[in-house]
């Protein structure tokens, strides 16, 4: 989902004079990602760095690179640096227009990668009916060695719907029948033969070809109690979006990115987990990375761009990353300490790359 609908500005260049290499460079982010609790600005603000904890001992991290371009030697190009950078997922979108279909140019990604695992952030469920979709990702995990991971959420894009005659139906059906599909997706990526008899699918003794990975993870993108309580019982990954309101355009939204309010979300789904979230994988989205020495500057410009989005928030949600690269890596860090999150997706690859590199380090000396 899109937030932000301009490119942002160049960010300057790293190298050039003063530029420390990555040896040193890394010696000294380490030292300041472990020793400045005293001066950082953490999640949910500015301030001290001590966090309070809402979920249980987090994961390590992750990280995905959603691929945009529609230039056929870019993607190849993208997918390759993004496993060479140290990205963990390589992700598309499923919007329709002049784009990738989804699980295509994931395909295609597959044959020019060796390690990078591939998900489609997120499919629209609406527009795959799950059986099909079931073969289509059994397939996909065969061809690229048992790499694929699963993400699909309700459908927002109001103007897609409109152009191809499908129905958009309120948002508790849509999110009912998200349900059903990953109910029936579970049961035929584990290899069942299933037959199903729900709301909006009926199959009679379906099953697809038997992926290579014995549970293929799925994620699940959604907001909303009861969407959320049922994610927490059957997803591996939920993909937190926080998003109000969509804009006339169906491709953007307002933010509802409150500190508070992410505390909450995060504590139902706790609640809803009964026991399973020591298993679950918090997702997050970053919708802009913007590398800067002026944290604060930055947020009131992205304030005033993104509807619903407060400055003060700006510092604090994990869906932005504001500052400079050590910053960045310590708001990571304490989003991850908050709330549990520990899996982020970008589609900035050059900007984001050295702070992998950081929490990388970070994790590797605490391990």
């Amino acid at each position: 989902m899109d937030i932000l609908n301009e490119q942002l500005e160049a960010q300057p260049d790293r190298g050039g004079p003063g530029h420390t290499g990555p040896c040193i460079a890394m010696f000294i982010g380490r030292m300041i990602l472990v020793k400045s609790s005293e001066r950082g600005n953490g999640a949910g603000g500015t301030g001290s760095r001590k966090v309070r904890r809402l979920w249980p001992v987090p994961r390590r991290f992750r990280f995905g690179y959603q691929l945009n371009t529609d230039d056929p030697d870019a993607v190849r190009d993208q997918a390759r640096t993004a496993e060479a950078a140290g990205f963990d997922v390589v992700c598309s979108g499923d919007h329709l227009g002049r784009s990738y279909s989804a699980l295509t140019v994931l395909t295609a990604a597959a044959g020019w990668t060796e390690r990078i695992r591939l998900a489609p952030l997120v499919l629209n469920n609406d527009f795959h009916h799950p059986a099909v979709l079931a073969q289509e990702l059994a397939s996909l995990d065969r061809l690229c060695g048992g790499r694929v991971e699963v993400g699909i959420g309700a459908g927002h894009a109001f103007t897609e719907y409109a152009a191809t005659g499908i129905p958009f139906d309120p948002p508790a059906a849509r999110k009912a029948r998200l349900a059903e599909t990953t109910e029936i997706l579970r049961r035929l990526l584990d290899g069942e033969e299933v037959t199903y008899a729900g709301t909006y699918y009926r199959l009679s003794a379906v099953s697809v070809l038997r992926p290579v990975q014995a549970h293929v993870p799925i994620l699940v993108g959604v907001n909303g109690k009861a969407a959320l309580a049922h994610a927490a019982r059957h997803a591996d990954i939920i993909g937190l979006t926080m998003l109000g309101r969509t804009l006339p355009d169906g491709q953007h939204h307002e933010v509802c990115w409150e500190p508070t309010r992410l505390d909450a979300t995060v504590a139902w789904i706790r609640e809803q987990a009964a026991g399973r979230s020591d298993y679950l994988e918090l997702n997050a989205l970053i919708q802009a990375v913007v590398v800067t020495d002026d944290r604060s500057a930055a947020a009131e410009d992205l304030a005033g761009r993104v509807p619903g989005l407060h400055a003060a928030h700006a510092l604090g949600t994990p869906f932005l990353a504001i500052g400079t690269e050590d910053e960045i890596a310590r708001h990571l860090q304490d989003c991850r300490s908050r709330w549990g999150i520990s899996y982020f997706v970008v589609r900035e690859m050059e900007r984001f790359a050295p702070i992998i590199e950081r929490l990388r380090w970070s994790e590797d000396c605490d391990h």
